[in-house]
């Protein structure tokens, strides 16, 4: 199983929009063999310490392979959807891990 923690950074006033892009590719998930484990909104004084800005969204997701990840990321109806995550989004920072 890989897991990845993804920091999103939403640009100010595009958060409909962002929020739309996920309604349509989140479910896509679960045809990749992947699994939305955490998606937080923190507040701002949830963060006890940082050196940067604040991310609008942090996401944890697992997939049972990176090539499933892989099928996701290429999948023609994420990619349909990827103006609005284009117009939405400031940055992503993305984090590849496995369980210890």
């Amino acid at each position: 199983m890989i897991y990845y923690t993804q920091l999103i950074f939403i640009k100010p006033g595009h958060e409909q929009e962002f929020h739309a892009f996920e309604d349509e590719v989140l479910p896509l998930l679960k045809e990749h063999n992947g699994e939305l484990v955490y998606r937080i909104r923190p507040a701002e004084s949830a963060f006890i310490e940082s050196s940067r800005e604040l991310p609008s969204e942090i996401h944890l997701v697992t997939f049972e392979s990176k090539a499933d990840f892989e099928g996701y990321k290429v999948d023609p109806r994420r990619l349909d959807s990827m103006e609005m995550k284009n117009k939405s989004v400031e940055k992503i920072i993305l984090i590849e891990g496995i369980a210890l």
